[in-house]
Formats: structure tokens, sequence, C-alpha cells
């Protein structure tokens, strides 16, 4: 199982998961670093946790990035309708279940965000 690591100490994912606030479209950004000889065990664990993610209500899209010329860490980029249904398919059994399968030593940081708009720079 993977470690956790909150990108934000003040404000936790568990914090997130109780918001109440305003609905609509969140997005989960989520960190993964690996030893670089781990990098295949890692792809073949996220392939099988985002199977299981993209099947709950709710689950819009995703994209995986990987650090260039050779590097250990990843990123994860998924959009879901709410955090209600993130919160949903969190808690999953089925996905609980592959967090098991990562690389020993593997660090994750999952935190939720949602768009904001910057006059002149970008929309929300």
């Amino acid at each position: 199982m993977p470690t956790f690591i909150e990108t934000d100490r003040t404000v936790t994912l568990e914090d997130q998961l109780k918001d109440g606030g305003t609905d609509g479209p969140v997005v989960l950004v989520n960190t993964f670093v690996v030893p670089p000889a781990e990098a295949d065990r890692l792809l073949a664990a996220w392939r099988a946790d985002a199977a299981v993610m993209k099947r709950q209500p709710g689950f819009i899209s995703t994209q995986l990035h990987r650090g260039i010329a050779g590097s250990g860490a990843f990123l994860n980029y998924a959009v879901w309708e709410s955090v209600a249904q993130f919160r949903a398919a969190f808690a999953n059994p089925e996905f609980r279940a592959q967090l098991a399968a990562y690389p020993e030593g593997a660090t994750v940081s999952p935190h939720l965000f949602r768009p904001i708009a910057v006059p002149g720079i970008c929309v929300a």
C-alpha cells in the first residue's frame, strides 16, 4: 500500500472529502513517486485502480503524466462531477483493495481542486 502524504497539511484530503460547499466539478490532482525501477509496477497498479474509478458514477476523465528523463514521479489529473461522487468512489472497497498493488515505498499525494477565474488570464 502506498504512503499517503498530504499536499496541504492545513486542509487534508479527509477535510476535503467532508466538503459540503458549492457542488459542481472538482479536479483530483494526485502525485505518485516511486524509484524509477518501479515505474512499470506503478503503471500496472494505476491502470487497475483507474479502471475501477472509471466505472464509478460521477467520473468524467483522467490523464496520467510522467516526469521526463526517466523520472519516477507521476501526476494524475482526474475530473469528477462532484466531491460527493469522488468521496463515494474513493471509499469503494474495490478501489481500496487495489491500493495494495502499488510498489513498496510508493508515495501518493491526492488533493481536490476547483477552477478559479483570474481576470485577463483564465476563466473558471
